[in-house]
């Protein structure tokens, strides 16, 4: 049995900008931990193959998906399909629960569109 703890893993910043402690990384699928303090906004930004669930824990942000702009809150879990632009920004420190299907890498993290 695997068991890890955020205060068991170091942190680091993703490249959309998002503080994390990665909690599990396997073949399938990767759990993070990320905050973001007020005002603090992530990279807008999408996934080549890679599809998440963030899962908020605590606070409150302003999640943008595909142009739509939404509240979360403690206990929303905001579904991001591969290749959709996103982003989110706290309006109090947020805590939440990324979970990445297939593992998250910077490799597939993409800020330009995709070539036609």
């Amino acid at each position: 049995m695997e068991i890890t703890s955020v205060q068991s893993v170091d942190s680091f910043t993703t490249k959309d900008g998002s503080t994390i402690h990665e909690l599990h990384h396997t073949e399938r699928q990767s759990l993070a931990q990320a905050t973001l303090e007020p005002g603090q906004t992530t990279r807008r930004h999408y996934h080549g193959q890679t599809e998440e669930i963030y899962l908020v824990l605590e606070g409150e942000g302003e999640m943008e998906l595909e142009g739509e702009r939404r509240t979360v809150g403690r206990g929303d879990a905001v579904l991001i399909p591969p290749g959709a632009w996103h982003e989110i920004r706290a309006i109090r420190s947020l805590r939440f629960l990324c979970c990445c299907a297939p593992p998250y890498s910077h490799e597939d993290t993409f800020f330009e569109p995709p070539e036609s």
